[in-house]
């Protein structure tokens, strides 16, 4: 059902913005530099590009920057947890060697069965 229900929305996506896409077909320049500045420096970088590009690009790079900008925002929850991991797994493997260490077996077979805890 809820495969479904995901078609359904990636396809009623699909339609929005290709309907977006169709009714902003008119060419908009873009410049990498305002006029005075893009004058001042002699870069002058232009192009003409479909309206709808424009707003998809920049809707693309909006995600990609707060995506980024998440990732590293938690940077150091994931550095937190990456250590305290290593620190469980030494503690771990300190306990496991302090239960090696203090249980010592019976030397004998009988007195190993007479030590063993009675189940109830």
């Amino acid at each position: 059902m809820i495969r479904y229900l995901r078609y359904a929305f990636l396809g009623l996506l699909a339609i929005v913005l290709l309907t977006v896409a169709l009714a902003n077909r008119g060419a908009v320049e873009v410049a990498l530099l305002p006029p005075g500045l893009s004058a001042l420096l002699g870069l002058d970088w232009r192009m003409q590009l479909p309206l709808f590009l424009v707003i998809f690009g920049g809707i693309a790079a909006g995600l990609l920057i707060g995506f980024f900008w998440e990732w590293a925002r938690e940077m150091k929850h994931r550095s937190a947890a990456s250590q305290r991991g290593r620190e469980v797994s030494r503690l771990e493997r300190e306990i496991a060697v302090l239960k090696d260490s203090t249980s010592v077996p019976p030397k004998d077979e009988v007195l190993a069965l007479l030590d063993k805890p009675k189940a109830r």
